[in-house]
């Protein structure tokens, strides 16, 4: 399994939310770039990367910022917020970016994410972020009446990368994952899925990796690390022995 750090783009910081809140803030690092190399030589196999403004605004808003992290690093980044249309998913995997991620996309326009899922195979993932079950968008600023297990196999047969499953209410509280829905969506759905929001502890790292066998091949850790709650290089240690202990 692997674990992929986050950052959280706002204004061009790295930032954290709790719970998707954009009036409760907190600024961890001025530089995403160095943010982004730090986590890179801390082991990261692969980050995580939000345009928060973006996903409010409905279009990409920190494209610079992301176009530097990317070509700083040689790991994979992962690219989710704002990205509503064919043109901002061309640019950013004309940039460099590995992976587009989906969400209120997905929601809004199906006939636009089959598209993308069709065009660009493997390039595709879908973010799942769920409040009591139930799928939220634009930031996560409205909930719909949608589920988030319903939402996942409506696409599922079109292949998406994966799944990023995420917990609103759980996301930057660090009070632990939600491991049993997680573990419920990841049993519903037939593709890969990764976890996002709550892993606070090592414990809890543990909990997520126990969910393997389940779907579940990663988990996003955001302000634990900062926080320095959780040190990457263990965390990634742990999950590399577990894999090697089959």
């Amino acid at each position: 399994m692997i674990i992929i750090p986050a950052i959280d783009l706002k204004n061009g910081k790295c930032v954290r939310l709790r719970q998707g809140r954009f009036d409760e803030v907190t600024v961890f690092h001025h530089d995403p770039v160095a943010q982004a190399r730090s986590w890179e030589d801390a082991g990261a196999a692969r980050i995580h990367v939000v345009d928060l403004d973006g996903s409010t605004a409905g279009s990409p808003v920190n494209r610079a910022v992301i176009e530097q992290i990317v070509s700083s690093v040689r790991v994979p980044v992962q690219l989710g917020g704002g990205i509503r249309d064919r043109a901002a998913v061309d640019a950013y995997l004309d940039m460099g970016v590995s992976i587009v991620v989906l969400g209120t996309t997905a929601v809004k326009d199906r006939a636009l994410t089959s598209e993308l899922l069709k065009v660009y195979p493997g390039k595709i993932a879908l973010g799942v972020d769920a409040r009591d079950g139930r799928v939220a968008i634009d930031g996560w600023t409205k909930v719909t009446e949608q589920t988030a297990i319903d939402l996942a196999n409506a696409y599922a047969s079109l292949g998406p990368a994966y799944f990023i499953y995420t917990d609103i209410q759980r996301d930057g509280m660090m009070k632990g994952p939600n491991v049993r829905s997680t573990r419920e969506f990841a049993m519903s759905v037939s593709a890969p899925v990764i976890l996002s929001g709550g892993v606070s502890t090592m414990t809890d790292v543990e909990a997520v990796l126990g969910l393997d066998r389940c779907g579940v091949v990663g988990m996003i850790i955001g302000r634990a690390l900062y926080d320095g709650v959780i040190n990457l290089r263990e965390a990634i240690r742990l999950a590399e022995q577990r894999t090697n202990a089959g």
